[in-house]
């Protein structure tokens, strides 16, 4: 398919699909490598040389070593904002994010933390185990919130309840506690796992989690208040 034929078809151009290509070998070479020997014994050079790339090349794909682990993510960045954008007329932004969490949970989505599959336990205990790729991870999360700040406040800008417009600040600051929610039930599902517990076992108190937590998004602070 030529670039054209691409375009026609509404999908990437063949360049696009190239590069995606591009950075999905040489971040599944920077992992391997990383759980092989650990993350810091492993440099740069040896990333690029197993992924048969220099080193200058590798860095305008990946501009930091972490990146290369974190690539994992890239696609969920926005996907908090893409939920509620995308999510049905007379659904709540909340309601929507809810459910995309909990059917996450149904299908054992390793980014709600609720997936025992070795490969990605393996992968979780590389990433929560290097203080420099959780630190990395903390900035990614950032980038989620901003755009689901945006997301909120474009979608309650055009509510027809008859409430004045939210604003910049609010916005960000719901978005914040939304994706501090899911990232925290995440992580208490991943620590069982690592435990030893199934996620099949894990399930139920995750999705009881779940509802308990976002139903405290919906009641705010009053209890500690």
């Amino acid at each position: 398919m030529t670039d054209e034929e691409a375009a026609g078809t509404g999908g990437p151009g063949l360049r696009e699909r190239k590069k995606h290509r591009m950075y999905q070998a040489v971040s599944e070479a920077a992992i391997a490598l990383f759980l092989a020997k650990g993350f810091e014994k492993v440099p740069v050079a040896e990333v690029a040389a197993a992924a048969q790339i220099s080193k200058p090349t590798l860095f305008r794909y990946f501009p930091t070593k972490e990146d290369l682990v974190l690539h994992r993510f890239a696609d969920h960045l926005d996907e908090a904002a893409r939920v509620v954008t995308a999510r049905p007329a007379k659904r709540s932004p909340l309601d929507a994010l809810q459910r995309h969490f909990l059917d996450g949970l149904e299908r054992q989505d390793p980014v709600t933390g609720l997936c025992d599959n070795i490969h990605v336990l393996a992968f979780h205990r590389l990433l929560y185990g290097t203080p420099s790729l959780v630190a990395r991870l903390y900035e990614y999360q950032e980038r989620s919130e901003r755009a689901l700040g945006e997301a909120l406040g474009e979608a309650l800008s055009g509510a027809a309840d008859g409430a004045p417009p939210v604003d910049q600040l609010s916005a960000r600051l719901a978005a914040g506690q939304i994706i501090a929610v899911q990232r925290i039930l995440a992580l208490e599902n991943w620590r069982r796992i690592d435990a030893g517990e199934s996620a099949d076992a894990v399930w139920p108190d995750a999705v009881a989690a779940a509802n308990r937590a976002f139903g405290q998004l919906r009641s705010g602070l009053e209890r500690y208040a």
